[in-house]
């Protein structure tokens, strides 16, 4: 039993949408989970084995990419690049969600070969964490000739994600209706394209097929990377409820108007963010908090907030454990700042006024994964650790 003390804490984001800040200085951390949050006086309730001095930093719920297309390995062959899923945990991302391993080279495209690709990526996943990033991947992309039992098979598995509606041959609502019953029978959470063609077989998408084919989210609801107009999105707005994603490789000025427009009805709870990556924008290791950036500073949204559109809502739609600060959680934790030179005070304010925040650790499970970025600005605050134990990056 190991208990870690993460003290001297400037500000903890909670990652909860409706209270986003914590009042308190102090977290501990039991054996991989969260035990509580909030002033030093819950200190006397512990035997610390562990004590991370964060010298007056903000704490984090460890970001979600909702939105990535991995294959198998540290390794997208669409870019051609090694190393992007530690690259990512850098960047303050401690889950990932897979959209669909479409960008695995020879991708099967029958009823058979899906399954084999989702079984496959999922079990694999399941036990290749890079830098300890927990990749949610095996996410089965509909084709035709996919019936029932196919996806009773896969949930039996462990399987429990649906690629983005769109990529498959499956394209028409008619068709996916009946497939997104089934994984929804089973447990399944379902993403669907919206937008323009992303790559080629992808089809377009428009609101009123999301709202007919009612999947669990609206998958880069700003284009991926070319958004339907305006008007459709406000239909998938005012007509619907379901979450809506916005993503660093799509249409910014598309994303800006969901930002604004969920903050004026009072329902950012609705919002999630994702990179969209690897795609043909690129590997974006520091793709979320470029988001989350760019949604605070230009959409006017308080940067606590826009955290836990990329933490606590995301983990909410997937039903995950994690990327919350609250008793029972599982401890996954950044602690970020300004960067120097920054005319941000905090890392908060920094993020307000458009400036990446410098990561100075990263926690997964309990455990240390980084103690300084090297993919963000430097921070001025370093955590002191008290462990006697040097940590690596």
């Amino acid at each position: 039993m190991t208990i870690t003390a993460l003290t001297n804490i400037g500000t903890i984001v909670s990652g909860d949408i409706h209270h986003p800040i914590i009042e308190g200085d102090t977290i501990i951390v039991q054996d991989g989970v969260i035990e509580a949050a909030g002033t030093v006086d819950i200190l006397e309730s512990y035997q610390v084995d562990v004590w991370i001095d964060v010298q007056g930093a903000t704490v984090i719920p460890g970001l979600i990419d909702s939105h990535t297309h991995p294959v198998l390995g540290d390794y997208t062959p669409r870019q051609n690049s090694f190393n992007f899923l530690e690259g990512s945990v850098h960047g303050g991302v401690t889950s990932i969600i897979s959209a669909g391993e479409v960008h695995t080279p020879g991708r099967p495209t029958d009823p058979a070969g899906v399954k084999a690709l989702a079984v496959l990526t999922h079990k694999s996943f399941t036990k290749f964490r890079p830098k300890g990033i927990k990749v949610h991947a095996g996410a089965l992309i509909l084709e035709k000739g996919l019936v029932e039992e196919d996806f009773k098979e896969l949930a039996d598995e462990g399987l429990w994600l649906v690629g983005e509606v769109g990529l498959g041959s499956i394209k028409e609502a008619h068709d996916a209706v009946p497939m997104v019953e089934w994984a929804k029978k089973y447990g399944m959470k379902v993403a669907m394209h919206t937008g323009g063609i992303s790559i080629p077989g992808s089809s377009i998408v428009t609101a009123e097929m999301v709202m007919n084919v009612s999947p669990t989210l609206s998958s880069h609801t700003n284009g991926g990377p070319t958004a339907i107009s305006i008007e459709e999105i406000d239909k998938l707005i005012d007509e619907s409820d379901m979450p809506l994603e916005i993503v660093q490789c799509g249409n910014m000025k598309a994303a800006d108007h969901i930002a604004r427009s969920l903050k004026e009805k009072g329902q950012l709870d609705r919002l999630i963010l994702g990179t969209d990556a690897p795609s043909g924008s690129g590997v974006m290791p520091l793709g979320m908090l470029r988001t989350i950036v760019q949604t605070a500073a230009l959409s006017d949204i308080p940067g606590e907030q826009v955290i836990a559109c990329a933490t606590g809502n995301t983990a909410k739609v997937f039903e995950l454990n994690t990327s919350m600060i609250a008793a029972g959680r599982e401890a996954d934790l950044v602690v970020i700042d300004s960067p120097i030179g920054s005319s941000g005070e905090d890392a908060l304010s920094a993020i307000e006024c458009g400036d990446i925040p410098a990561v100075s650790m990263v926690m997964i499970d309990g455990e240390v994964r980084v103690n300084k970025s090297r993919n963000t600005p430097p921070s001025a605050r370093q955590p002191i650790y008290e462990t006697g134990r040097a940590l690596t990056n």
